[in-house]
């Protein structure tokens, strides 16, 4: 039986800016010059964004000018609109502006805009918890997940988790389970998978060095990986080897609950960790995500890059973005053993399923 999604166009699934274009500064995008950039790589994208409370009725604006412009066939290449945050229990790379708790009118103003193109949000397991930096904010109480999750899906956005807090790694993997199965039991009004994440393994408790930016650290990498068994993996063994977040995230992929993303730059996470983790999880259940961003300023912060590698920092040296694209890392998934099948699964079919995106479209997948 032929594979449905041989050949459709990659999707950048998780990504902040393309060319000079931040487009967290969503009052300057402008989407035709996006669809066309896209179209000039063959993919389609989700831009992603952060948000300041002060500019809520500005992102309602742009979000249903995309609907509008998305309608009468303009935007053939720009597939939604997605935010990062605001209910992040640490902010990490994510300007801490735009880190805030959501009243249950702004919730509900986000929600609103599901059917206009608006199609995951960012939020915390465990953004409710003491350790959260939300926690203290009068609005963090006037709400939870048992009322928020049923509003996201009953508008068709997904919750996609991310932003961990360290300090209780077991409930924070309970509250992925709880979610997911709030999410898999309320009433859905979208199409494909309800719940996916932020990248796999960044921005969570772990129990093992899952990345190598470092020419120090590079030098240490083959004898930490040989050590880790990566072959002897096993799903039922991740909570002990990896952690309990990272272990209930894969576990709820490879059971189809979610559409789990990880980075393939080498950088975010090693090619060796993020290609046995897809082939637990299933290719079918994960995402290629780049979290790229191609200029040196991401929500109004200025970047940075050091000699080691090709991540974006922030001043305060903690990792805000990627700025590798989707092509590059289909070539290093495919440097290591994946199949090309796989990796244009891992690219393309995947996010075409995840968010019912249309199997037929003018774009397509460039053959390798």
């Amino acid at each position: 039986m032929a594979n449905p999604w041989s050949g459709l166009p990659p999707v950048e699934v998780h990504c902040h800016g393309f060319g000079d274009v931040d487009f967290s500064d969503f009052t300057k995008v402008d989407l035709a010059r996006l669809d066309a950039w896209c179209a000039s790589e063959g993919v389609l994208s989700l831009p992603t964004m952060y948000l300041h409370r002060e500019q809520l009725a500005e992102f309602e604006a742009f979000v249903h000018e995309y609907h509008r412009m998305r309608g009468e066939g303009l935007l053939p290449h720009v597939a939604g609109i997605a935010l990062e945050g605001p209910l992040l229990a640490s902010h990490g790379g994510t300007p801490a502006s735009t880190v805030w708790a959501p009243s249950r009118h702004e919730w509900e103003r986000l929600a609103a805009l599901g059917p206009y193109g608006l199609t995951y949000t960012v939020l915390s397991p465990d953004a409710f918890s003491p350790a959260s930096e939300l926690h203290d904010e009068p609005a963090a109480r006037d709400t939870g997940f048992d009322w928020l999750i049923p509003l996201l899906m009953a508008h068709g956005i997904r919750p996609a988790l991310g932003h961990f807090t360290r300090a209780d790694p077991l409930r924070s993997a309970e509250q992925v389970d709880e979610i997911v199965e709030m999410a898999w039991q309320s009433e859905w009004s979208g199409t494909g998978v309800r719940v996916v994440t932020d990248h796999l393994f960044n921005d969570m408790p772990l129990l093992i060095r899952h990345a190598f930016r470092s020419a120090r650290a590079r030098a240490e990498r083959d004898a930490v990986i040989a050590s880790y068994d990566l072959p002897g993996w096993t799903l039922d063994q991740m909570a002990r080897i990896v952690g309990p977040v990272p272990a209930a995230i894969m576990r709820q992929a490879a059971a189809g609950r979610i559409g789990a993303c990880i980075n393939f730059d080498g950088e975010h996470v090693d090619l060796a960790i993020a290609t046995r983790a897809v082939q637990l999880m299933g290719v079918e259940n994960s995402m290629m995500m780049t979290d790229r961003c191609d200029s040196a300023r991401l929500g109004g912060q200025d970047l940075h890059h050091r000699v080691d590698n090709a991540l974006w920092y922030q001043q305060d040296g903690i990792v805000a973005a990627g700025s590798v694209p989707l092509a590059r890392q289909m070539a290093n998934a495919q440097s290591q053993g994946l199949s090309l099948e796989d990796v244009r699964t891992l690219a393309a079919g995947t996010a075409h399923r995840v968010f019912g995106l249309p199997v037929r479209s003018e774009a397509r997948l460039p053959v390798a």
